[in-house]
């Protein structure tokens, strides 16, 4: 009875804030029925047409909902909102209206990640040593979304340096919650963008993922992630992390969204020699894979090497049993266990540290404009958290280049390590007949705030960082206490189109998506 009492009580403060920050007019423009919260980007371009929404109500409401909960709740996903996207939004209503045309992303407010650059926002990666700075120009993805029509709404949180794949602390902006429970983390390094895009702050995000920085956040927030084969979506105007394992991609709602968005990014870019590699591997569009009978006849691996591990949290491991009969239901065959040979000895003593060396190289690109010119200098000045200093010194140790490490760290298409890494998984794929692998993205719930002790379950980093094979993670359900799980789906190199078939078949088939109860849609009362 309390507790019911206590979650009445909740929900009517949480309505009287947003009330209050929604106010009476204040030019703000009135809303149609249109329902926003979790609207796809078709639904919202479907309104458009129907002239039951405009960009700008869109923005509007957007705008609204982190201005009345990010951080009154504490969510503190957002670093920096757009002040020129409602004028952004109303351009791109005139537009509409003169040309009766929309693009692909026509005035979808989109949250990217504080590692992209951009030329009119601050761009920090999480560091209070970047605070204020501004590049010269778009991170290429960033580029592709505005060109098709997006807004970039804001800028997200994300673990500094994007040094964590378990929280998302940074000196810029503190620390990011996990929306469905603010006690707990939204797993790292995207978890800003996780966060806002799970609590509908707005349509879709951009994050980056290194061992597991898209997926993982994305499974922890009831989102579906795409890491993109490495060469498929181009690095150029990411501040490295690990540049041979860096990828940018799509975090959104729904497979669908994801997928529209990875029809934008992805491509050749002269910028990026990496992406030399998708040519002839784009096809003309992503959505024509979005198939409800997608899993019929399909034949998946089920990677118990990792899933059944000793600290694997009982209820997900039921989840993933669950998952497993729900992807037999829909006509897929199972091969289980799916077994790779030497798997523990292929994976091993694969990462390099290079983030100096890259980060380094990514600073010096910027010239005079760069905020400070090396790492020494970051660590001279004492701008960053206190739990990433360790991460910092050692990183300082590492003086040689990749290619003069002892074994020397090359591209995931150049170093012999990773190829017979990869080798051996598409072999055994070949040898099943396996067209993905199908694993829980994390064997365990998110932590609690804090805590850095208990088993985490992080499955994302021993695959495809090192193979540059593509993994996309979609929502397996909750456990008992409300927390999301991810089931991911790991394919073969520029396969997407297939993963893409895969996971909309089995998220429509489940629908496991539910928004996050912390964050209700502003009243009809407008």
């Amino acid at each position: 009875m309390k507790r019911t009492y206590h979650i009445v009580v909740s929900i009517l403060v949480i309505t009287a804030v947003f009330l209050a920050a929604w106010g009476c007019g204040g030019g703000k423009s009135k809303l149609t029925d249109f329902v926003i919260e979790e609207a796809t980007i078709a639904q919202i371009h479907a309104a458009f047409q129907a002239k039951q929404l405009t960009s700008r109500q869109l923005t509007e409401y957007y705008l609204e909902k982190i201005e009345a909960y990010d951080q009154t709740l504490k969510l503190n996903a957002i670093v920096v909102v757009n002040p020129n996207a409602l004028n952004r939004a109303e351009e791109l209503d005139k537009e509409f209206k003169r040309t009766k045309k929309l693009r692909p992303l026509h005035g979808i407010p989109v949250i990217v990640k504080d590692n992209y650059e951009t030329h009119d926002l601050q761009t920090a990666a999480g560091s209070a040593a970047l605070k204020g700075f501004l590049p010269p120009d778009d991170a290429f993805q960033v580029k592709a979304i505005r060109e098709a029509g997006a807004i970039v709404l804001a800028k997200s949180n994300m673990a500094e340096w994007a040094f964590s794949p378990y929280q998302t602390e940074s000196s810029i902006a503190g620390t990011t919650v996990n929306p469905y429970d603010l006690t707990r983390v939204p797993a790292g390094s995207s978890g800003g963008t996780a966060a806002a895009v799970a609590a509908n702050f707005g349509t879709v995000g951009l994050g980056t993922d290194t061992g597991n920085s898209i997926r993982g956040p994305s499974s922890h927030t009831c989102l579906v992630g795409i890491r993109p084969t490495l060469g498929l979506t181009s690095r150029d105007g990411i501040i490295p992390l690990y540049l041979r394992n860096d990828v940018g991609g799509p975090m959104a709602r729904t497979v669908e969204d994801a997928a529209r968005i990875l029809e934008v990014i992805a491509g050749y870019d002269p910028a990026d020699p990496l992406t030399d590699h998708s040519r002839g591997q784009v096809p003309e569009n992503y959505t024509q894979y979005l198939r409800a009978d997608g899993l019929s006849w399909a034949r998946l691996g089920v990677l118990r090497t990792l899933s059944d591990t000793p600290t694997t949290d009982p209820e997900i491991k039921a989840l993933f049993e669950k998952a497993i009969q729900d992807l037999k239901d829909q006509g897929a065959f199972i091969v289980d266990p799916f077994e790779i040979p030497d798997f523990a000895k292929l994976s091993q003593g694969l990462w390099c540290n290079t983030f100096r060396y890259d980060l380094n190289q990514y600073l010096a690109s910027l010239g005079e404009k760069a905020p400070v010119k090396n790492l020494a200098e970051i660590i001279a000045s004492g701008l960053y958290s206190p739990y990433i200093e360790e991460r910092l010194q050692n990183s300082m140790k590492v003086e040689v280049n990749p290619d003069q490490q002892n074994p020397p760290c090359l591209g995931v298409y150049e170093d012999p390590r990773r190829i017979r890494f990869r080798e051996a998984i598409l072999s055994a794929m070949a040898h099943h007949g396996v067209d993905a692998i199908i694993l829980p993205t994390w064997n365990n719930p998110p932590r609690k705030v804090g805590d850095n002790d208990s088993p985490h379950g992080n499955n994302s980093p021993q695959i495809p960082p090192h193979t540059g094979q593509p993994g996309i993670t979609v929502p397996m359900g909750f456990t008992s206490e409300n927390l999301p799980a991810g089931l991911q789906f790991i394919g073969k190199p520029f396969e997407e189109p297939m993963l893409i078939k895969l996971t909309y078949a089995y998220e429509h088939a489940t629908k496991h998506r539910r928004a996050p109860e912390q964050f209700p849609p502003p009243p009809d009362e407008r």
